[in-house]
């Protein structure tokens, strides 16, 4: 018999072994359900992308803190009650006309959560590690990242002291955007370096 409404998807089987070792620490005590609540909560709605889209629209439209943000980004991104959780510097680095940033960490996942939460997988597997460092056109590419020849690509190596942040290009035709708006084109992705920032047109019914 057809149906007019949709079903909810089925969990992939790498969710269902999540919540299931989930189940069985809590049953056995060794996890406070609540406990883990306020962490998942943390992760998606305190730290996260949400973190360094707002510190990245700032720069594009505050001068004068995007001045504060390349100079000193830790304190900067202090000032708006954003502190990295193991005490590393954090280092904002611009994309331009000639030159775009990567970031990676050749030895683990070092990461700016507090700025991106939780890290992607690809960004702490092996193949990455390696090859945004010796063939970072390619890698770039394979994320649908075309720069022109002419264009220098550095790669930052992250340290569990050292953390990197790129500060993307304000896309073109935002000049009239506030803040607010802006945010909503500023990607992990582009954070880490591996993306530009999202192209507004297909961004039309962003709220102001």
């Amino acid at each position: 018999m057809p149906h007019d409404h949709s079903h909810t998807a089925a969990p992939s089987d790498l969710e269902l072994r999540v919540k299931a070792l989930e189940s069985l620490l809590v049953e056995k005590g060794l996890v406070n359900p609540h406990t883990l609540n306020s962490i998942i909560d943390t992760y998606e709605n305190k730290v996260g992308p949400r973190n360094g889209a707002r510190v990245i629209a700032k720069a594009w439209t505050d001068p004068q803190f995007k001045t504060a943000l390349l100079n000193d980004a830790t304190a900067a991104v202090s000032s708006l009650g954003y502190t990295g959780r193991q005490g590393e510097h954090l280092q904002v680095v611009e994309n331009g006309d000639e030159v775009h940033n990567l970031i990676v960490c050749t030895l683990c996942s070092c990461y700016p959560w507090t700025m991106l939460g939780l890290p992607p997988v690809w960004y702490k597997s092996a193949p990455y590690r390696s090859r945004a460092v010796s063939e970072p056109r390619s890698v770039l590419r394979e994320f649908g990242t075309e720069l022109n020849a002419g264009i220098t690509i550095r790669v930052w190596d992250s340290t569990s002291e050292q953390r990197y942040l790129v500060l993307p290009i304000r896309p073109a035709g935002t000049e009239s955007w506030s803040e607010q708006q802006l945010r909503q084109l500023v990607s992990r992705n582009a954070m880490i370096g591996v993306e530009k920032a999202k192209n507004p047109r297909v961004a039309e019914n962003i709220p102001p």
